[in-house]
C-alpha cells in the first residue's frame, strides 16, 4: 500500500496532527494546556528531546522540533529524517491518517517532512501469510500549507511511487524476478506512464553480438533480455537524448567463481541499478518532464552450470573489444559495457550508468554515499552532485586517472575485465569507459542499494536509491 500525500485547508479537533516547529512559540498554544508547554521546554533544555506525543483518545498530536539549519540541503533532509521518525510513531498509534501543519510558513520543509514519513512507510508484505495484520496503518498523508502548490504533492505521489516499485523490483526473489519477468516489470511501467518500452530477446541480443551479456548468460536456465525504455516527448528541451543504463542481474551466485560463506544472501538485489533506472524513467514519464530520457536495462542471472563461462574465457563484446575474463563474479561490468556500446547509436548528451558493482565501493564509503567516476562530464557531472545533495543521494567523487588503465591491460586480448587488489570500483568504471565515446558518468550504488536494516528515510531491503537523485537532476534539466 503506498501512503498518498494530499492537500487540505483545516483540520478538526478528531484529526491527528503533527507539527514541525524549529520553536515551540510557533505551536497553536491553544491546543495544549501550559503544563504541557512547560513540559516541552523543560525537556527540550535539559535533555535535547525533540519529539512529543499528546494521545487525547480522540486523536493524536505531534511536536517535532526541529535546528534551525542554514544550510538548505541539510535542512530539508533534517525535514525528511525527522518525517521517518514519526512513521514507527504513527503506526504504533494504528493511525490511519495524519495532518502535517505548516506553522511556520515553510512549504519545501513540511513537504521534504511528508517524504520522509511516506518512503519510511513502504512494506514489502508479498510473501507474508498474515500481511493483513501487519500492514501499516497509515494511509493518507494531508499537508495544510499555503504555499504548496497541488503540482508539487502530485509530483511527490508520482516520485514515491516510482521508488516503491523500485523497491518490489529488489526484494522480489529470483523464483519470481528473472530476466522475463523483470522486462515485463519495465514493459507494465512504461505502459503505465506513457513511456515506449521495446525488449530485445536472446535472438535479437545475438543478432546485436552482444558478447558480454550473453557469455554471463550461458549458466542460466533463462533467457537474456534487452530493455530500452524511451521517454520523448513532442517538446522535448533537449535535441539529444540523457540516456540511463542500469545493471539487471536478477542474480548473482559469482558464477565458476562462486561466492562462498553467506555473500549471496542478497543477491537478488543486483539488478537494483536497472530497477532504479526504470524507476527514474516511470517518474520522469509521468511528471510529463519535457527532456527526452532513455533507460536500457540488460538483464540476466549470473550462475553455474556446465556451460557457464569461465576465467580464462576471451569474449568479443557489441563493439568488437576482445575481453579476458578474470573472475565471472565480476559479472555487471560485461552486461553494462554492451549496454554502453548500445547507447552510442543515440548520440546522447550524457549517459548515467547505475550498478551495484563492486564491493569496494561499499568498502569506501559505506551506506552513506553513491561512489561516482566522470569521464568528458565535468560540468554534467557537477549538476548531478548538486542534485545528489537537493535529495540527499549523495555522490563522492573517486579519480578517473588514466594511469589505472594499466591495470586493465591483457596479454591475449584486447582488455582484461578486471584489475588488481586495490582501487577496485575505479578499475570497474575505467572498465566501462573503454566502451563509450560521449560524457559519462558512473554510479556505483553497491553500498546504499540494499540495507539490512533502517536508515534514514529506508527501510531494511532496497531503498530506490538513484530514482530519486536523477528525477532531481532530469528535472533540473528542463527548468
Amino acid at each position: 500500500m503506498q501512503t498518498i500525500i494530499h492537500k487540505t485547508d483545516s483540520y478538526s479537533d478528531t484529526d491527528n496532527v503533527v507539527f514541525p516547529v524549529t520553536d515551540l512559540k510557533n505551536l497553536e498554544t491553544e491546543l495544549f494546556s501550559t503544563d504541557e508547554l512547560s513540559y516541552m521546554e523543560t525537556f527540550y533544555k535539559e535533555h535535547k528531546q525533540r519529539f512529543f506525543t499528546f494521545n487525547r483518545l480522540s486523536n493524536v498530536l505531534f511536536v517535532c522540533l526541529l535546528d534551525k539549519e542554514r544550510d538548505e540541503n541539510q535542512r530539508l533532509q533534517n525535514y525528511r529524517e525527522q518525517g521517518a521518525k514519526l512513521q514507527a510513531e504513527a503506526n504504533t498509534h494504528k493511525l490511519n491518517a495524519l495532518v502535517i501543519v505548516d506553522r511556520e510558513k515553510k512549504p519545501e520543509e513540511i513537504m521534504a517532512f511528508a517524504e520522509g514519513l511516506a518512503l519510511r512507510n513502504y512494506q514489502f508484505l508479498k510473501y507474508k501469510t498474515k500481511a493483513s495484520e501487519q500492514i501499516n496503518a497509515l494511509g493518507s498523508i494531508y499537508i495544510l500549507s499555503k504555499g504548496l502548490s497541488d503540482e508539487k504533492v502530485e509530483t511527490m505521489n508520482i516520485l514515491v511511487d516510482a521508488c516503491s516499485r523500485s523497491r518490489n523490483m529488489v526484494n522480489e526473489p529470483v523464483a519470481y524476478m528473472n530476466a522475463l519477468k523483470i522486462a515485463e516489470e519495465f514493459e507494465k511501467m512504461g505502459k503505465d506512464a506513457g513511456a515506449r518500452v521495446e525488449v530485445l530477446n536472446k535472438k535479437k541480443i545475438e543478432a546485436l553480438k552482444m558478447g558480454g551479456l550473453l557469455a554471463v548468460n550461458k549458466g542460466s536456465v533463462d533467457p537474456p533480455t534487452f530493455t530500452i525504455m524511451e521517454w520523448k516527448p513532442k517538446d522535448a528541451k533537449n535535441k539529444k537524448p540523457f540516456v540511463f543504463v542500469g545493471k539487471g542481474v536478477v542474480y548473482d551466485t559469482g558464477g565458476m567463481n562462486i561466492k562462498t560463506g553467506n555473500f549471496m544472501n542478497d543477491m537478488k538485489m543486483d539488478m537494483a541499478g536497472g530497477a532504479a533506472v526504470a524507476g527514474a524513467l516511470y517518474a520522469i514519464a509521468r511528471a510529463r518532464i519535457p527532456i527526452h530520457v532513455i533507460a536500457i536495462i540488460p538483464a540476466t542471472d549470473n550462475r553455474v552450470n556446465g556451460n557457464a563461462y569461465v576465467s580464462g574465457d576471451v569474449i568479443t563484446m557489441h563493439d568488437g573489444t576482445t575481453v579476458e575474463v578474470i573472475n565471472t563474479d565480476a559479472e555487471g561490468r560485461m552486461l553494462l559495457a554492451d549496454a554502453l556500446s548500445y547507447a552510442k547509436k543515440y548520440k546522447p548528451q550524457l549517459v548515467i550508468d547505475v550498478a551495484t558493482l563492486t564491493g569496494s565501493a561499499m568498502r569506501a564509503i559505506g551506506i552513506y554515499g553513491i561512489a561516482a567516476m566522470q569521464s568528458k562530464a565535468r560540468s554534467e557531472y557537477k549538476k548531478l552532485a548538486e542534485s545528489g545533495e537537493k535529495v540527499y543521494e549523495r555522490l563522492v567523487e573517486l579519480p578517473f586517472w588514466k594511469e589505472y588503465e594499466e591495470e586493465l591491460k591483457s596479454d591475449i586480448a584486447d582488455i582484461k575485465h578486471l584489475g588488481g587488489a586495490n582501487a577496485g570500483a575505479i578499475t570497474a568504471g575505467k572498465f566501462l569507459e573503454h566502451f563509450t565515446d560521449y560524457p559519462y558518468v558512473h554510479l556505483d550504488i553497491a553500498g546504499p542499494a540494499y540495507l539490512e536494516k533502517p536508515f534514514s528515510v529506508y527501510t531494511a531491503g532496497a531503498t530506490g536509491m538513484a530514482v530519486r537523485l536523477l528525477f532531481q537532476f532530469i528535472k533540473s534539466k528542463s527548468l
